[in-house]
This record gives C-alpha cells, structure tokens and sequence, in this order.
C-alpha cells in the first residue's frame, strides 16, 4: 500500500514538474505591471512569457470581476505563484467615474485588443471569401452612365440580376483563386471589396447608385448584399487544441517575401478545427536541390524546414482563414508550412 502512494506521488510529482517546463517565463518579465493604452493582449503576454501563446496557462480568471478575460487600461497585473506554479493575477484598478447630482458610472476605456488593429488596415477594407458558385450567380455591373469606362463614387451604374428584397450592396471583383496546394481543392475565391452601392431603381437593369469607392468600379464587377464586418479582436492567443498542419496560400499586398503584421491566408479553416485566437508556427519549406557529388545527376535532396516565426488566426471561412504574422525570424514565403505551436 505504501508502495503504490509513493509511487502515485512520484507520478504526481513528475506531471507536475512536466506542467511547470511546459510555461517558461520571460527572463526579464516583471512582477507587475499596469496595463496602458495602446496595449495589445499579445504584447502584454510576451512581456510575461517566452511563449505568448501559453497565456491560458496563467491566466487567473477572477470570476467576481466582470469580464474576467477581458483587461482594460488601468488594470493591474501582478505574477505570483500558487502551488509553485506561476499565476497572473488581476487587480481591476479604477475604471469607473461618478458624476453628480445623478449617481452614474460610466466606463472610460475600452478593452484592450489582442493584436494591433492599426496593422489590419489592408485586411479592413472589408475582404471577403466566396463560393465560385456564389460569384457567379451574383448580380454584376452591366453599365455606366454616361457612357463612362469606369465609374466612382458618386457616380450611376446599371446592374443586373438585383432582386427587390435587398437595398444596400457591396461591389466586389473577383481576385486570387484559393486552391489547396497539396490537393488541388478549390477553397475559395477572394472578393476584392470596390465600394458600397445602394439600388435606385427596380427592373431589370437597375439603376445603383455608387458610394465610398476605393477603386474605379467596372463593367462585370458583382454587387454581394452588405456583410457585416465586425470583428471581435478580444480572443486569447493559444494553441489549438488538436494537431494542425497546413500551408500558406496567399498574402495581402502582394509581397514575395511575408514578414511581421503581415495578413496571410491558410489552407485551413472552420472545417479543421481553427478557432479565433489560435497560433501556429510558421516553417521555410525545405528546398529540393540537386545532389551534385552523387553520380546520377537526377538525384535531388530536401532540405529540412526551418522555422520562421509564429502566426495568428483572426478571421475564419470555412475551409481558409485569415491570420497576421507576430513574429518573424526569416523571410516567409507562400506555400511554406505552419503547423500547430506548441
């Protein structure tokens, strides 16, 4: 009997020195810290932690504190230990002014966000994910007024295949088609927002009148019914809960080599197993080059895949999802491989 309790704690004692290795602290990170705007969750946790991503892990979830998950400038933040394992703990610090006569509380600031919105501007400008079948099927511009080539903001166009149920569209043009480099499946089609429209008229073609373009709208672009476009950014950075392993497909802007704050888009998505929030690792896929010492001159050799940086997922579709670069240790390129971080 005493044997199996010493041999119980023993295994107790291993699991839970095997929890302790698995969250490794930043060397420098401080004992506490009050949290100012400007702040993101990601940089607060990388202030704490070698690994942002093992937040989770010490996070002290107050449940007498409204909002547990979410922190706010003014918020204090203090690393203790229980147990011997490393806790952050949250002092809500003073948030709240009254104003009289009438006894009010008013909330001065906002949460603070996990990554840094100002760094999603190109991927603000509403994109989108769609079916071919979704696109094809979509009402398109089939005119301009005034016999113009292009048209813009303020401008008339005529558009086809409107329905009377919806008033306010969207204008989209097709861009990259997302294939599966591996499969071949297609995953999607990228929907370059153009700018809004609202109908003017019924019939068959409509009358639409243009608003807020950021780019000449043309004959054969698709008008999509208003999609709301809030994001939330207040999720945890962690890993995912079940293996992943996928590759990068495409890149906003349009750069060869992909570096810190950039949007990415990943052959994975809703259907794998990706939630908002999770990080993968980011690995240089491996070069296939020529054995040149061997005699047989077709001989080729794989070099391994080294690791890049770490990227996280912000905005899901189905089968792709979107997600922006938060470190970069090398250059990055599409088609290289990110793989669940751990």
């Amino acid at each position: 009997m005493i044997k199996r309790i010493v041999t119980g704690l023993f295994f107790l004692f291993l699991s839970i020195s095997l929890v302790a290795k698995a969250v490794e602290l930043n060397t420098e990170h401080p004992d506490k810290y009050t949290v100012k705007k400007g702040d993101t969750l990601w940089d607060i946790s990388a202030m704490f932690l070698k690994y942002p991503w093992h937040w989770p892990d010490i996070w002290q979830v107050n449940p007498q504190i409204e909002n547990p998950h979410l922190i706010y400038p003014g918020d204090q933040l203090s690393l203790v230990y229980k147990n011997g394992q490393p806790v952050i703990e949250l002092n809500r610090g003073k948030r709240l002014v009254k104003l009289s006569p009438e006894v009010r509380e008013i909330v001065l600031d906002k949460a603070i966000s996990t990554i840094p919105l100002s760094a999603l501007g190109p991927f603000l400008s509403k994109p989108r994910v769609v079916g071919e079948e979704v696109m094809d099927k979509a009402p398109y511009v089939v005119a301009s007024a005034d016999e113009r080539l292009i048209s813009g903001s303020g401008d008339f166009v005529y558009a086809k295949g409107l329905t009377s149920e919806d008033e306010d569209f969207s204008v989209f043009r097709q861009g990259d088609v997302y294939k599966d480099p591996d499969t071949g499946e297609i995953l999607g089609y990228e929907a370059i927002h153009i700018g809004d429209a609202q109908r003017l008229t019924d019939g068959t073609p409509a009358k639409v009148g243009l608003q807020r373009t950021n780019k000449e709208v043309l004959i054969g672009d698709r008008l999509l019914p208003v999609e709301n476009q809030e994001f939330e950014f207040n999720f945890i950075p962690r890993s995912p809960e079940s293996t992943i392993s996928g590759r990068i497909i495409s890149v906003f802007d349009g750069v060869s080599q992909i570096g810190q704050f950039q949007v990415i888009v990943l052959n994975r998505g809703l259907r794998d197993g990706l939630e908002a929030g999770h990080v993968l690792s980011v690995y240089k896929a491996g070069e296939t080059i020529n054995d040149e010492v061997t005699e047989d001159r077709n001989d080729t050799v794989t070099l391994l895949d080294e690791h890049a940086g770490e990227a996280m997922v912000f905005k899901l579709y189905d089968k792709v999802s979107y997600a922006i670069v938060m470190k970069a240790t090398r250059a990055m390129h599409v088609l290289d491989k990110v793989e669940s971080a751990q």
